[in-house]
C-alpha cells in the first residue's frame, strides 16, 4: 500500500506525538508499505494563510491512489476540503482535539472547534491515541463511535532503572519546554521541599524560548539555583542514561493526549509524580506513584514529599511501576492496526 502522512513540520520535533508518528511510519515501512511523510509549513493547529496554502498544496500533490493519513495538528488547515477528504478515504490521526488545549482565546477556541467538528464528523475513520481522546471525539464533537479506533502508543522493552544510589533523589522530567507541560508548577512544588535532598533535571528542547527563560528566572526567584538542571534536547543514548540513574519521574502537565513520557518511565520501573491533565492519569496506576490536580503546586508538593523522603515507599512504587510497564502495548503491533483502519476507510 502507498500511504502519505501529512503533518506539520519539522517531522524531527522531539515530542510524544511526533515520536508516535515516527514509530508508526517506521512500523508501516517494516511491514512493506511505501510511506511518504509530507511536512506542512505555516502555523498549526490554528492555521494562518501560509498553513492553509501549504496544506492544500500538499493535498493536491498526493496522487489519488495514495492513502491519506493526516495528523490532527494539520487537519484544521484542510477544513475547506473536508468533502474531498471523505471521498479519498482520509484517516485523521488525533492525539487530542486541539480545540480542547489550554492557551487559546475564546474566539480562537470556537474557530478551532468548528473546523475540527466539521472534519471529525465527516471523515470515514479517525484514530485516537488514547481511550480518553476517543471519548472526547464522541462526547465533545459528536463523532460516531463506529468511526473511531483506539491505537494507543507502544513502548519498547527497556532495562529496569537502577536509580541514582545516592542520598540525593534524582528527579527526571522529559518534555519540551512549553507552558502546557507545567514545568513552572513542578518548580513551585519542589520549592516547598527544600528541606529534602533532591535534584531536578528537565530534558527537552526549549520550544517556547520565552517560557524557557521564564523558567530559568523562576529557578532563581525560588532559590533553587544548583538544584535544577535544564539539559535541553538529548540523544536516545543520553536519555537512556537519565532514565537509568533517575529515582523519580515527574510531570506537572496540564494536558496529555496519552502520556508517552510517563509510559516510558513505567516501562523502566520508575515511580512517577504527575498531575492528572488529560489521559496521562489513565496510564499511571495509583500504586506506581502520586497524582495531583493540574496546576495545583500545593497538592503536588504534598504528594511528592513522601516518595522523595521515603526510599522504602519509592521501592514499592517502583515495583508497581515495573509491573504496569510490562503490561503496556508494544510498538510491534501498532502499525498493523493502522493498516486495518486505513483499509476500512478506503472501502466503498
Amino acid at each position: 500500500m502507498k500511504i502519505a502522512l501529512l503533518v506539520p513540520g519539522p517531522f524531527t520535533i522531539v515530542s510524544g506525538g511526533y515520536n508516535y508518528d515516527r514509530r508508526v511510519v517506521a512500523g508501516l515501512r517494516a511491514l512493506g508499505h511505501e510511506v511518504q511523510v509530507v511536512e506542512l509549513t505555516g502555523r498549526h493547529p490554528l492555521p494562518d494563510a501560509a498553513a492553509e496554502a501549504s496544506a492544500l498544496a500538499a493535498l493536491d500533490a498526493v496522487p489519488k491512489d495514495v492513502a491519506l493519513v493526516i495528523d490532527g495538528l494539520g487537519l484544521p488547515a484542510l477544513a475547506s476540503r473536508a468533502q474531498e477528504l471523505v471521498e479519498r478515504g482520509a484517516v485523521g490521526l488525533i492525539h487530542h482535539p486541539t480545540a480542547l488545549e489550554p492557551g487559546y482565546t475564546d474566539e480562537e477556541r470556537e474557530s478551532l472547534k468548528a473546523r475540527e467538528k466539521a472534519l471529525f464528523t465527516s471523515m470515514k475513520a479517525l484514530i485516537a491515541t488514547s481511550p480518553l481522546t476517543g471519548r472526547q471525539l464522541t462526547e465533545e464533537f459528536a463523532v460516531d463511535p463506529a468511526r473511531v479506533t483506539i491505537v494507543e502508543p507502544g513502548t519498547d522493552p527497556a532495562p529496569r532503572s537502577e536509580g541514582s544510589k545516592s542520598e540525593v533523589v534524582q528527579i527526571l522530567t522529559v518534555a519540551v519546554l512549553v507552558p502546557r507541560k507545567g514545568h513552572d508548577v513542578l518548580l513551585r512544588a519542589l520549592a516547598r521541599l527544600t528541606d529534602l535532598d533532591w535534584h531536578q533535571t528537565f530534558v527537552g528542547s526549549p520550544r517556547d524560548p520565552v517560557y524557557a527563560r521564564q523558567l530559568e528566572a523562576l529557578v532563581e526567584e525560588l532559590g533553587l539555583t544548583g538544584r535544577v538542571t535544564f539539559a535541553g534536547e538529548e540523544t536516545d543514548a543520553q536519555l537512556e542514561k537519565r532514565y537509568a540513574g533517575a529515582d523519580l519521574f515527574a510531570l506537572a502537565t496540564y494536558w496529555e493526549g496519552y502520556g508517552m513520557a510517563a509510559a516510558e518511565a513505567l516501562a523502566r520501573g520508575l515511580p512517577v509524580a504527575i498531575t492528572a491533565g488529560g489521559a496521562i492519569a489513565e496510564v499511571v496506576p495509583p500504586q506506581a506513584g502520586v497524582i495531583a490536580p493540574p496546576g495545583d503546586h500545593n497538592v503536588l508538593s504534598r504528594a511528592m514529599r513522601r516518595p522523595i523522603a521515603d526510599p522504602d515507599l519509592r521501592r514499592e512504587m517502583a515495583d508497581a511501576a515495573w509491573e504496569a510497564g510490562q503490561r503496556l502495548p508494544r510498538w510491534d503491533d501498532r502499525a498493523a492496526l493502522f493498516v486495518t483502519v486505513i483499509e476500512k476507510a478506503l472501502a466503498p
